[in-house]
């Protein structure tokens, strides 16, 4: 009977602390993280890189995010704004974009949501070297698209 009443204590005594270890645990674990938000809730319809699924691919928006706000800050803010209202007004995607793929849904997300995976896309805009090619328009074609002989 001592062996009984010392292993409950014992016993007891781990199932509090791995209680407090999981309630110690889980605002860490509540977190939002903004790749796997992204994941599953908008790569149904985005990929990261090309080639697009149904929507725009990633990389290159959040590169025409970085071109068009100086600090991620305003460009999360921005992102957001669109992200639960979508407008053609707001949009900073590629013109082409929305004849090809239409505006996208409002995302039903939490302010948290919405802000941490905006971030996320917005470090995005590093990676495969997109944006404005080394002449920005100011070559010989000078915003006709053609070079002249």
């Amino acid at each position: 009977m001592k062996h009984l009443k010392s292993s409950c204590i014992v016993g007891s005594t781990l199932g509090i602390s791995g209680m407090f270890f999981v309630l110690t645990a889980s605002p860490a674990a509540a977190a939002p993280d903004g790749k796997m938000i992204f994941e599953s809730t908008c790569s149904v319809c985005h990929s990261v890189m090309p080639p697009p699924k149904s929507a725009p691919p990633i990389v290159p928006i959040a590169s025409r995010y970085r071109q068009r706000f100086a600090t991620k800050s305003k460009g999360v803010e921005h992102m957001v704004s669109f992200l639960k209202s979508p407008s053609k007004e707001k949009m900073v995607a590629d013109p082409q974009a929305m004849e090809r793929f239409g505006l996208m849904p409002a995302m039903q997300l939490s302010d948290a949501e919405l802000n941490t995976v905006a971030g996320w896309v917005w470090d995005q805009g590093s990676a495969g070297g997109w944006g404005p090619g080394s002449g920005a328009g100011k070559g010989q074609g000078a915003g006709n698209g053609i070079r002249k002989p």
